[in-house]
């Protein structure tokens, strides 16, 4: 098995789900008996609220050659808005980051989509971190709420989800926001915040819906387990 590296922290909610994912994941290969070897480095989510993007970006590169350092093969940033640094980090390191966006694309070239539905908090719905590497290297076209929903979109992630608080009332806004998304030519919805999927099930609505965070685990998996 191939060491991995996690940056974690934004939020630590998200931190354990990947934790539990990658390891309850290993164990269909190799039994519950075992388990990967993981390095994780949790980062303070306050850096993330001060969105002071040469801060963050030096965090995380710091962060990544810390992990290298330590014996780490690949690295994991373990939620969806942190990889607005990729483009940053990924060219100083000599190690892969493995992208979340590449998980999800991957996932929704296999199901035939290519009009997806973004939901997530303000800088990854706005940002071009994820609709750029589904348009670059999938062919996939990326559609995103209204510019006036997105301040609530992103309060109920950063406010409630983040915490651990899973309102009817945020479940209702999203529910509105993916079949206006539908009605805008979405095939599919990415849950694009990791606490969405545990808002939003299949059974809510009639879309395919690409969570991110248990993709993203299945790629740590994937190359965990890979050879060469």
């Amino acid at each position: 098995m191939k060491t991995l590296g996690m940056i974690g922290g934004t939020s630590w909610h998200s931190t354990i789900e990947y934790y539990k994912l990658i390891n309850q994941m290993a164990a269909k290969i190799i039994g519950e008996q075992a388990n990967p070897p993981l390095i994780i480095h949790s980062i303070n989510i306050e850096l993330m609220r001060e969105q002071n993007k040469e801060k963050i970006n030096a965090k995380y590169l710091e962060t990544s050659l810390k992990l290298q350092n330590a014996g780490a093969q690949a690295i994991v940033i373990c939620a969806n808005t942190p990889h607005m640094v990729y483009d940053f980090v990924q060219p100083k390191i000599e190690i892969p980051i493995l992208h979340i966006a590449k998980a999800t694309g991957t996932e929704a070239q296999r199901l035939g989509l290519k009009k997806l539905g973004l939901l997530g908090n303000k800088p990854t719905m706005t940002g071009d971190f994820i609709p750029k590497v589904l348009k670059k290297n999938y062919g996939i076209e990326t559609i995103i709420p209204e510019e006036e929903a997105i301040p609530q979109a992103h309060h109920y992630v950063s406010k409630e989800l983040t915490q651990g608080v899973f309102s009817e009332e945020a479940k209702a806004f999203f529910l509105e926001q993916i079949h206006l998304l539908q009605k805008k030519g979405a095939e599919g919805i990415i849950l694009g915040c990791t606490e969405l999927p545990l808002l939003i099930k299949s059974n809510d609505i009639d879309i395919s819906t690409l969570a991110t965070t248990d993709l993203h685990a299945q790629m740590a998996v994937d190359f965990i387990f890979s050879d060469g």
